[in-house]
């Protein structure tokens, strides 16, 4: 799996900073993040491959602390991290309720498993 790579439409995101002692983001981040991604009901293109994860056009890397659930009584799938975007830090929400959001949780939790195995 290490060429393949997971593509989905993600039916909400959210991007924050995190930890709060990183760098503070600049206004001109905060309202691409926000106009992009955090206050834009559309679906974003998320694309999984090797250790990057990318939203719309923001490519996180340096992921840490992935969790890949399906929250009880939901009929979708969340993922988790904290990363780094060029120079900033953030904390990243990704859900899914499309039909095959269990499909996307199987291929995830592989991917999870794949780059960082000992995380659990």
């Amino acid at each position: 799996m290490p060429n393949d790579e997971i593509k989905y439409l993600a039916d909400k995101v959210h991007v924050h900073r995190w930890p709060h002692d990183t760098p503070i983001w600049d206004d001109f981040t905060k309202k691409q993040l926000d106009d992009l991604i955090n206050k834009n009901s559309e679906k974003k293109q998320i694309i999984v491959k090797d250790k990057i994860v990318q939203v719309e056009k923001f490519e996180f890397n340096s992921l840490k602390k992935i969790g890949v659930s399906v929250p009880l009584f939901k009929n979708e799938c969340t993922m988790v991290f904290e990363a780094q975007f060029g120079e900033l830090f953030a904390h990243v929400h990704i859900s899914i309720t499309s039909e095959n959001y269990v499909d996307i949780f199987n291929k995830l939790i592989s991917w999870k498993n794949m780059i960082s195995p000992n995380d659990s």
